[in-house]
């Protein structure tokens, strides 16, 4: 039980997290997050903070400046070995040439081929893989039959930015090519008695040193079926292009470096100017600011060389990713945290706005993840970041599009209670749910049903419900056809208000043409409780106009639209005095519709509160556009031939009084009778009367109630009454007697 209202309570926390991770994950499957999961990654290499340069590297750069000192493009096989022997000349670790030469570049040839065979610890460069643009290019002849050859191809993802590269290749003939920074990171780490070895966990994976280096998998990271082909790894690039030390070609030609400036490095020579177009898009490469920087194959080279002496030495992490499922968990408790934040507090703040807290706490949920992300790159581990930001984001919404669509239906909702109007000041005004009010002139109707509570000591509670919801759906259609506001219902009470919250000039005449449609829409809502075997109800409306305040009453926490002033009190007085069917309407109603309403009969009344009497009018129709009118049919008295003693107690409003006095009835109707009786009653006045009628029936007999209509003419002992409540006993004795009369000739 507790299970399944835990689960109820959260319910839209269980629906959104898995149905937002199972979307993403088919839209990261799909490949369409890979670009900004790679600019996410981007974001994180220029975010970091960036490491000195490697002082194991030194790059000899052929710019723009050395092509117009030579004179030509290209470094002729004579200056290539003159740049060599300077080189050697300081007693570098190891040489890197990442210069193509399969083709002899005359004068110089036989020079830079006795400089081949003299240096042990130079590698040459080849171009293991040929696509579209370029064909493989072979590495010069001597260094491969030394042995001394390396691949310098570039990998580059969609958007142009290499941010994969290969430690191996694999040429067409089956051969295994290291790349160029591989062989001279290898040659360095030897000097350190670090030598490569397959992993104890994966003989798949490379080991030097501390690192471990496994192959990347075309899934791995933000990748999505991306060519895997070689041993490649992520690139962790050490900083910004122009992050080595570096010289021209130049400079070291013209003697113009330091005397030991090679002594024990590494040195990778290479082109850097831009019109060798030997320059690539790296991470750091921003299209955002300006012209992105773009980065020298030599440096790219000199990055992965330092990286992998990094990363054996324990200096710098290898960049890893974590495997499918572990993502897809990673993903889904993001998208948890967003759809708990939003729904935990959806109502705080309202129903479609979210709370300050649940604000706060979403983006602090967006910073944690983006610290946690960019902590885990800084040790080594890319893990995703926008897959779950579009989880928290997309939960957010997901539950801000439910609580909508629950806010559109709480407004249907809300419209059963108080009309379309209310809602629409309460919820779309600046000033709707402002506590306070403001004085306006209404027309205000209420309807009461006559006798209602006797019936309802008759009936079960259900069934009182059943009667009270036909007769209530009835009068509201009526209602709402005519532009009244519903301010309450009150048990069998309506209070409905013409004026607020809008105005028209035409409240009043709408008010009393409503008054007529409901009484005549009796008639249908006493067919319905016929068929269901309830019993009849009779309405009595009491309209009135006058100034009251209407607003918003109550506290921050729970406030009511309502309606406040004597003139509610006064409605209610002129309702009390009606009968079944009636409507009275007061004066002040009147005088706006006297020229089109038909008044039946005019009243003096003195209502509790007031010093004089007031005039009230009843209603019997209204003519105009509206042209309703009330059956006007005579109630004829019978004179009986044997009167009907009944025992008389005077009701003050809902209590029964200390009056009591004996009676006779003498004339009867269905709906009215003429009572006998020393005691005298006042119009208007109600009264529970009981019958005298000798032997055990009369115990066995509802209790009837009634209204005093008038006096009798001739004298003061006597009263007509209307019947306001008739039980089904009662009911049937009073016909029995009706219809004896009949019989009689009567």
């Amino acid at each position: 039980m507790k299970l399944k209202k835990l689960l109820w309570e959260w319910r839209g926390v269980w629906i959104t997290a898995p149905s937002i991770t199972g979307l993403l994950i088919a839209v990261r499957l799909a490949g369409l997050l890979q670009s900004f999961e790679w600019a996410a990654l981007d974001q994180l290499f220029r975010l970091r903070p960036e490491k000195p340069a490697d002082p194991r590297i030194v790059i000899v750069g052929l710019t723009e400046s050395d092509i117009q000192k030579i004179g030509q493009s290209t470094l002729s096989d004579a200056k290539i070995a003159e740049l060599l022997e300077k080189v050697k000349q300081q007693q570098p670790k190891a040489i890197g040439l990442d210069i193509y030469r399969d083709l002899p570049e005359e004068p110089g040839h036989k020079s830079l081929v006795q400089i081949f065979k003299s240096t042990p610890n130079l590698i040459g460069i080849q171009k293991v893989i040929g696509n579209n643009e370029d064909s493989p290019i072979n590495p010069p002849p001597v260094l491969k039959e030394l042995g001394q050859v390396a691949a310098n191809d570039a990998l580059l993802d969609a958007d142009s930015k290499l941010r994969r590269t290969f430690l191996y290749l694999t040429a067409k003939d089956g051969e295994i090519v290291s790349s160029l920074g591989l062989r001279l990171a290898e040659i360095y780490l030897k000097s350190k008695g670090i030598l490569p070895q397959p992993s104890a966990a994966n003989p798949n994976n490379l080991q030097l040193g501390q690192a471990i280096f496994v192959p990347f998998e075309k899934n791995d990271g933000g990748y999505i079926r991306t060519n895997a082909e070689g041993y490649q790894i992520l690139l962790n690039y050490r900083g910004r292009p122009k992050s080595f030390r570096t010289v021209s070609v130049s400079q070291v030609l013209e003697d113009k470096i330091p005397s030991q400036l090679f002594s024990d490095r590494l040195v990778l020579i290479g082109a850097t100017a831009q019109s060798k177009k030997d320059l690539f898009l790296i991470p750091y490469s921003s299209k955002l600011i300006g012209i992105p920087d773009k980065m020298a194959g030599v440096e790219i080279q000199a990055n992965l060389t330092s990286h992998i002496i990094s990363s054996a030495l324990g200096e710098q992490p290898v960049i890893k990713t974590w495997f499918d499922p572990l993502e897809w968990i990673w993903i889904f408790f993001w998208s948890l945290i967003g759809a708990t934040l939003s729904w935990k507090w959806r109502y705080a703040r309202g129903i479609t706005k979210f709370s300050l807290r649940s604000t706060v706490g979403i983006l602090l949920a967006i910073s944690s993840l983006y610290g946690i992300c960019y902590l885990a790159f800084l040790g080594g581990w890319w893990i995703p970041l926008v897959p779950p930001l579009l989880g928290i984001v997309g939960s957010v919404i997901a539950i801000a599009t439910y609580l909508g669509h629950t806010a559109d239906t709480i407004r249907q909702i809300f419209s059963r209670y108080v009309t379309d109007e209310v809602v629409a000041t309460l919820l779309e005004t600046p000033q709707g749910l402002k506590l306070g009010g403001e004085r306006r002139k209404v027309t205000i109707l209420m309807s009461d049903l006559r006798g209602f509570s006797a019936i309802s000591e008759r009936l079960q509670p259900e069934i009182i419900v059943e009667l009270l919801n036909i007769y209530l759906a009835e009068m509201t259609e009526v209602i709402t056809q005519y532009g009244g506001t519903i301010d309450e219902f009150i048990g069998d009470t309506i209070l409905v208000l013409f004026g607020a919250p809008t105005q028209k000039e035409d409240d009043p005449q709408r008010a009393v043409a409503c008054a007529v449609a409901m009484q005549l829409a009796m008639s249908s809502v006493n067919e319905q409780l016929k068929r269901l075997g309830l019993p009849q109800i009779q309405m009595g409306i009491g309209i009135n106009t006058g100034d009251v305040v209407v607003g918003n009453i109550g506290s921050q926490k729970r406030a009511k639209y309502a309606v406040v002033g004597a003139n509610i009190n006064l409605t209610s007085r002129i309702e009390s005095y009606t009968v079944g069917g009636q409507i009275f309407i007061s004066e002040t109603t009147l005088e706006e519709v006297a020229a089109i309403v038909q008044i039946q009969q005019q009243k003096l009344v003195k209502p509790k509160g007031f010093d004089e009497a007031i005039a009230i009018f009843q209603v019997r129709g209204i003519g105009g556009s509206y042209n309703l009118f009330l059956d006007s049919q005579e109630d004829t008295l019978l004179k009986l031939n044997q009167d009907i003693p009944i025992l008389c107690t005077v009701v003050h409003g809902k209590h029964i009084g200390e009056t009591v006095f004996q009676g006779r009835i003498v004339k009867l109707s269905l709906t009215n009778a003429e009572v006998r009786a020393e005691y005298s009653l006042e119009p208007l006045s109600n009264i529970k009367i009981n019958f005298l009628i000798p032997g055990d029936r009369a115990d066995q007999m509802g209790t009837l109630y009634a209204k005093v209509t008038g006096k009798l003419p001739h004298d003061n002992q006597g009263f007509y009454i209307h019947f306001t409540s008739v039980p089904p006993d009662v009911a049937a004795m009073l016909s029995d007697r009706i219809c004896q009369l009949g019989d009689n000739g009567e």
